[in-house]
């Protein structure tokens, strides 16, 4: 029988920690473990043999399924013992046998932003950061410190190299090896990955219009040039469309390039299969 602790239920065969802070009516399951200093949002639910560290905040409404472990010290030969963190948003879904690392750094996160899904099996490293409502389907391995911006969906079995990021709206193809970034509003796919063309399902399903898709393309066209170094491109871009939101975002992507843009191999949209040599 489950006993309660406020208006939250928990299995007997559970392990809290009193000094544990949990939210209103969260539910706790069979031989799950919550360590002291650990906080857990209103309303989330973690089913059985999860373990949740002291080092994870959990935002409202989040389920856990069985055997995910979070928190734990990342897996990083630069860690020392310094106090880091696990941070998951509200309306998370973490499936089953989900591992994610703590930061290495003190007082570094790793963080998942709100509604986002991940799916069973998958490894977030330290200091990864995913955005919102993204899809992170099975068995995904994030190295650390790669940056997921928000919508993005991820196939299966993917794998990321360390400081790889992608892009908000992109989707990336399952079994995907990604070693350099993924650009915003792209749909990624191979070993290595490549660009091939816009994420044009994703971004009608999220209200994008044909217009706004035709001026994404457009700026691609222009940043992707392979007569142009990566700088001149993205001051082209910028003189070209002043102001745009898209342009803006794929800008500020462009500009801050850690691992160099994966190459874009539809000519239609971009002039040369070799024109993303530039951009490194």
């Amino acid at each position: 029988m489950n006993y309660e602790m406020g208006d939250c239920v928990i299995h007997p065969s559970a392990i809290v920690s009193p000094t544990a802070e949990l939210g209103c009516s969260v539910r706790i399951g069979p031989c799950a473990i919550v360590d002291s200093g650990a906080k857990i949002g209103d309303g989330t639910v973690v089913e059985p043999f999860v373990h949740i560290t002291g080092f994870v905040e959990t935002g409202k409404n989040c389920h856990i399924f069985q055997n995910s472990i979070l928190g734990e010290e990342p897996q990083d030969h630069d860690f020392g013992g310094e106090k880091s963190f696990v941070r998951i948003g509200d309306d998370v879904i973490i499936r089953e046998n989900v591992t994610i690392s703590r930061a290495t750094g003190e007082g570094n996160e790793t963080r998942v932003g709100c509604g986002t899904m991940i799916m069973e099996g998958c490894h977030l490293g330290h200091n990864v950061k995913i955005g919102s409502s993204c899809t992170i389907t099975n068995k995904v391995g994030l190295s650390g410190h790669v940056a997921v911006g928000d919508y993005v969906v991820i196939g299966g079995m993917t794998g990321f190299h360390q400081f790889v990021r992608v892009g908000c709206y992109a989707m990336v193809g399952g079994m995907s090896k990604v070693i350099k970034d993924i650009p915003p509003y792209s749909l990624a796919d191979g070993r290595p990955a490549k660009i091939y063309g816009l994420n044009v399902i994703g971004l009608r399903r999220r209200g994008f219009t044909q217009e706004q898709r035709a001026r994404i393309k457009s700026i691609y066209k222009m940043l992707y040039d392979g007569n142009l170094k990566r700088s001149d491109a993205v001051s082209l871009v910028e003189e070209s469309y002043p102001g745009d939101e898209f342009a803006n975002v794929i800008v500020a992507f462009a500009g801050s390039l850690k691992r160099g843009l994966s190459q874009w191999i539809d000519g239609d949209a971009c002039g040369s299969e070799q024109s993303s040599e530039d951009l490194r």
